[in-house]
């Protein structure tokens, strides 16, 4: 296993823990997750054709925040020991405080940093995506 460790990048290595992550997160967010980034490319699709390169780039993070901020709230979420129904509680709302801070600093780094923002294919494919991730309570979990 050291031998093939050594010619492995070691953006690779991690990939088995990722997998494991993702697992770990349940399926209702796995679905929701999936649902986010189809969302997230058509829009983007939609957007290259109607507004051009700047608003498909601006589509695509849109969604990414939602994704990403979504992806770090299951991780959050299940990670935390609900031994108990205040502990599930808390768990909750510390999954939701990491989503709302990742989302705002994320949204301000987009808007901060890409002078050419669509603003409204960005901000609109972000509201349909974060609409989106609420679905999770709907998707079964088996």
């Amino acid at each position: 296993m050291q031998q093939l460790e050594r010619y492995t990048p070691r953006a690779l290595l991690g990939a088995g823990e990722l997998k494991a992550m993702l697992r770990s997160l349940g399926k209702p967010i796995r679905t929701v997750l999936r649902w986010q980034l189809v969302v997230t490319a058509a829009l983007t699709l939609v957007a290259a054709v109607t507004v051009g390169t700047h608003g498909a780039l601006s589509a695509a993070l849109g969604g990414m925040v939602s994704v990403c901020a979504g992806f770090a709230s299951g991780i959050v979420a299940s990670l935390g020991k609900a031994g108990s129904a205040g502990g599930a509680l808390i768990g909750a709302l510390r999954a939701e405080g990491i989503k709302i801070a990742l989302i705002v600093v994320l949204l301000w780094l987009v808007l901060a940093a890409y002078k050419n923002v669509a603003t409204l294919v960005f901000l609109g494919t972000f509201i349909v995506t974060a609409l989106i991730f609420s679905m999770a309570a709907i998707v079964r979990d088996r």
